[in-house]
């Protein structure tokens, strides 16, 4: 599935950072590494939001977990924004991307156990979904995008 490609792209880049800092090494390396991960959690979001999961409470997923997943994608928002923001130098700055990846960790989990095994079972079209997430996932990440 398009999404668990996401996750699965997310975490690496989860993991990479975490290396990074026991080997407290590559501190510009690292402020690139978090930018990319806030960029990737802010559109993955946005796309699941635009196009997902409405989809998803159309075809009559749980309106509870829908609902908790908005919330979710709310807070690691505004993780990822405020870290986007943070100047480097600043002592959360490590703890923040920690703690968004913890987050986004819980979500992912959340979303793979739960939400995509009802997707699955309403019948929904996830081919033509994940289409349609990539096309505007593409546009998202376009250069003139930002």
């Amino acid at each position: 599935m398009f999404l668990q490609r996401d996750h699965t792209e997310v975490h690496r880049l989860f993991r990479q950072y975490e290396r990074l800092v026991k080997a407290d090494d590559g501190v510009d390396e690292r402020v690139d590494l978090a930018r990319k991960i806030c960029t990737l959690v802010v559109i993955h979001a946005q796309i699941e939001e635009e196009i997902f999961y409405p989809a998803a409470r159309e075809a009559g997923v749980d309106d509870s977990l829908m609902d908790e997943a908005d919330v979710e994608h709310e807070l690691a928002n505004y993780l990822a924004v405020r870290l986007a923001e943070m100047d480097p130098e600043d002592e959360p700055f490590d703890a923040y991307v920690k703690v968004l990846g913890e987050y986004v960790n819980h979500h992912v989990q959340e979303e793979e156990g739960k939400m995509f095994p009802k997707c699955r079972k309403s019948g929904m079209d996830l081919s033509a979904l994940a289409t349609q997430l990539a096309e505007r996932k593409a546009a998202l990440m376009a250069p003139d995008a930002i």
